[in-house]
């Protein structure tokens, strides 16, 4: 593995947690490294973790998420971890007598052929055709969504009162969780996805050790599998039309798939489908409050809603990042890549590259072209895109009927996260319509 290496300044800023709470600092430096080294190999200052490639073009992101033969998922692990969290996942999935670098075995960490059939059990689910039919139960979770907002108005914080439940409630039921079981998988959520965030991780404690979030993630991942285990068993005992019931029933090849691989796919639905629209909708209000102009020009044209939810997911960038596995040399420009380097995908560097965005740190709901890779692309695009999209075009809807005017009553802050990211506070002030 040799060319270009950050600076351990670089390198700390690409790989601490707390880096991604300071925002704008954070695109400083994906700015200077994509003009300067856009593929640049960033090694650990304490040498806690093995060296990987950072990608921060657009291009570079979308060629590598498309090809999938050549960058693999399942080699090493497809998130961002320590030496110390790698060896802890082979460790407890060789217990379940399948070692992985990958704690969960879930659709994201998965190649072919195995990844292929295990989406295609869930594919057509999450196709608009079928999402249509539960279009009437979103509108109806939205409208009491925005009503609950306007209650509590006219301050209030728009993550725990707006961001966080409604994306988990629309989830929740398509797995069939109970209503009062949703505090419970909100908690296990926060915790897996929490990193170093005292406000998320549910630990209060502002430093941790890699060694302690592993542990952290390794206890919710169990809790998450024994719970869905015991949905699995009812579904297969009382059937019904949900996600939770084809997954309990689930055959590939003839053969019912495994626990493991059963687990895997409700805790990716449960919890990425969960995390990363409420972030996306957070950072849609956010952008909202700080420009009433632009508020004012979506109330009074609706038809600018579908902008504003995919100028969000862009803008946002919810899952920060994946890593892959080269399967052979590549030639980045004049970087050359060797069979088994590590690399990292940046979502956020990639959907704020000014090659493919004009002023990429402006949100525009307006924005031609807007071909952002916050979904993925490729074979591992994110399964659930068209059920993200509808959530947060109801929620807006919703809201806009309800609101005549938003700003911020305080201080947005960010979670500090590597991988699934967004702001975790966004006070508002609003006029009720």
């Amino acid at each position: 593995m040799t060319g270009p290496v950050a600076s351990p300044q670089d390198a700390a800023a690409v790989i601490d947690p707390k880096s991604y709470a300071d925002w704008n600092t954070a695109l400083d430096v994906f700015d200077r490294l994509r003009a300067e080294t856009p593929v640049v190999r960033i090694e650990s200052p304490t040498g806690d973790h093995d060296p990987f490639w950072l990608l921060t073009r657009y291009e570079d992101a979308m060629r590598v998420s498309k090809d999938n033969a050549r960058f693999l998922n399942a080699p090493r692990a497809t998130v961002f971890t320590n030496k110390a969290g790698e060896a802890l996942a082979r460790e407890v999935t060789a217990r379940q007598g399948e070692e992985s670098p990958n704690l969960v075995s879930s659709l994201v960490v998965l190649d072919a052929p195995k990844h292929p059939k295990l989406r295609r059990l869930t594919q057509d689910w999450f196709m608009p055709k079928n999402l249509r039919t539960i279009e009437a139960q979103i509108r109806e979770l939205a409208a009491k969504t925005a009503d609950r907002l306007v209650a509590a108005g006219p301050e209030a914080d728009f993550v725990p009162l707006v961001a966080a439940p409604y994306p988990l409630h629309v989830v929740m039921q398509i797995l069939g969780v109970p209503e009062e079981d949703e505090p419970k998988m909100l908690f296990l959520t926060q915790q897996m996805f929490g990193g170093q965030d005292e406000d998320l991780n549910k630990t209060g404690m502002a430093s941790l050790t890699p060694e302690q979030i592993s542990q952290i993630v390794f206890g919710a991942v169990a809790e998450f599998e024994t719970y869905f285990e015991g949905l699995a068993a009812q579904r297969r005992a009382n059937p019904t039309s949900d996600v939770a019931t084809i997954l309990a029933t689930a055959t590939i090849d003839g053969e019912p798939i495994s626990a493991r691989d059963r687990a895997g796919y409700y805790i990716i639905v449960a919890a990425a489908g969960h995390d990363t629209t409420s972030a996306s909708t957070a950072g849609a209000m956010l952008a909202l409050a700080q420009d009433p102009e632009q508020f004012a020009r979506v109330k009074a044209d609706r038809s600018l809603v579908s902008g504003i939810v995919e100028e969000a997911i862009r803008w946002t960038s919810p899952v920060q990042h994946f890593m892959r596995t080269a399967t052979e040399d590549c030639q980045f420009g004049d970087v050359t890549l060797k069979a088994g380097d590590w690399l990292m995908i940046n979502y956020v560097a990639a959907n704020h590259d000014p090659a493919q965005f004009p002023d990429p740190r402006r949100f525009d709901a307006t924005r031609e072209n807007n071909r952002h890779i916050a979904f993925g692309a490729g074979a591992h695009q994110c399964l659930g895109l068209h059920l993200a999209r509808l959530e947060m075009r109801l929620l807006f809807e919703a809201l806009l009927d309800r609101i005549d005017s938003v700003e911020l009553a305080g201080e947005p802050k960010r979670a500090k996260s590597t991988f699934v990211g967004g702001l975790k506070t966004v006070p508002i002030r609003f006029k009720a319509a």
